[in-house]
């Protein structure tokens, strides 16, 4: 399987996210699955705090690499702290809706800050330009796929999550007052050739484990 031949540019930076992740567990945001079906779930997210890179661009692919180059000089030290930050999965790229090939000329790529620095995250080189965002409690629905993200397959995976929810008790629900059209959360090094884990993300419009269930569906 061919990869990606744009994250040969940060072949340096993806060497040393493997050698972490093989010393260390890697953390991720917390979870609990509200409702299962066989092609996709619905999550509640508690709240979290993620570092935040807005990007202008019209690849998707283009965007994350962007993004995550300055997500990445951030947590190697690039911050008030000089301090360097464990890394965490997956990282988000949020598609902001807009007139692009792709519906969007602007993405914002996301990293989850660890559980220690959640209250008091290290402040990014202004030249970084990246700020913290506060990501409340709430509900997502989540499809899985294998492979890739990239330009070629994002929006039709994304299209096949909303085909889904159209089918399913949870239809008119997903979010019309988000900011993003919907996500793409990668978990794995574009240097992993199999096995490969991504997620389409996209905001349901309750709330908090109430709003999760007021819905009128069954938690699990």
């Amino acid at each position: 399987m061919e990869k990606p031949r744009w994250w040969l540019l940060l072949l340096p930076s993806i060497v040393l996210l493997n050698l972490v992740g093989l010393c260390k567990a890697i953390e991720s945001p917390q979870y609990a699955v509200v409702h299962a079906e066989p092609d996709f779930e619905v999550r509640l997210y508690v709240n979290s705090t993620w570092m935040s890179a807005p990007v202008n661009e019209l690849s998707f692919e283009k965007a994350t690499l962007f993004g995550f180059h300055r997500l990445f000089q951030y947590i190697q030290g690039a911050n008030l702290n000089y301090s360097r930050i464990a890394v965490t999965v997956p990282v988000v790229t949020s598609i902001v809706p807009g007139a692009g090939p792709f519906r969007s000329s602007a993405y914002v790529v996301r990293f989850y800050l660890p559980a220690k620095l959640q209250a008091d995250p290290p402040v990014p080189l202004d030249e970084l330009h990246l700020k913290p965002y506060a990501w409340n409690s709430h509900c997502v629905a989540v499809r899985k796929f294998s492979g890739y993200a990239k330009d070629e397959n994002i929006a039709e995976e994304a299209k096949r999550l909303a085909d889904s929810l159209s089918r399913s008790p949870w239809a008119n629900l997903s979010s019309t007052e988000s900011n993003y059209s919907y996500s793409i959360a990668q978990y794995d090094s574009p240097f992993q050739f199999i096995g490969r884990t991504n997620e389409v993300w996209a905001d349901i419009k309750v709330s908090g484990a109430d709003g999760c269930n007021s819905s009128g569906i069954a938690s699990y």
